[in-house]
């Protein structure tokens, strides 16, 4: 069930609270809202990207650019989503004496949020939606994303090989089809794969 924060109800949580996504490698499923083909279609095994897709490629390209410590080393780009692995490399802490605020130190359960996944993740959104905002296009993600933490080198090859070959794989994939959204096992199974 969900709690209450303020009076209203809320959602918990999707990400590991055990985790502070501020260092480690991802691997990242962002879909756009009711899983519709914005980005393109696929025919012959092919992806034929929109200016929207070209758009979100674009983005994803330029992540490293706005935050200097994360590496995009694969992604693709599908017709209602993307994947991709983020790699985040940790920051040292850094000290701030403006009013000493910097140096107190404010227990928060998850932390400031910024410079960790869901910064880059909210960025690459935001630069998404501007473009279709700026070129009238009718466009919206799907709130939330879906991120698993690699946890070793074996997770890595095969979820780089998942996105390598998404595009072959289309049909198969469980954002196929009549642009239903695949229930919450759904999806799940479909990454289960590879662990």
């Amino acid at each position: 069930m969900a709690d209450l924060y303020k009076n209203k109800y809320r959602i918990p949580t999707a990400r590991a609270t055990w985790h502070d996504y501020k260092g480690g490698s991802y691997f990242v499923t962002i879909c756009t809202k009711n899983r519709e083909f914005f980005f393109g279609d696929i025919k012959n095994g092919e992806m034929n990207y929109s200016s929207l897709g070209q758009s979100a490629i674009d983005c994803l390209q330029q992540i490293p650019t706005h935050f200097p410590h994360v590496e995009i080393p694969i992604f693709v780009v599908m017709p209602n989503h993307i994947h991709a692995i983020v790699i985040i490399n940790a920051l040292a802490p850094s000290v701030e004496t403006q009013n000493l605020a910097s140096l107190q130190q404010a227990k928060q359960k998850f932390g400031p949020q910024s410079k960790n996944l869901a910064s880059v993740v909210r960025g690459f959104k935001i630069g998404v939606t501007k473009f279709a905002n700026e070129n009238d296009l009718p466009f919206a993600w799907q709130p939330r994303f879906h991120d698993h933490i690699i946890r070793n080198h074996h997770e890595m090859s095969l979820i780089a090989d998942y996105i390598q070959n998404n595009v072959i794989r289309w049909k198969d994939d469980c954002f196929y089809g009549s642009k239903s959204i695949p229930t919450i096992n759904e999806s799940e199974d479909s990454y289960q794969q590879f662990f």
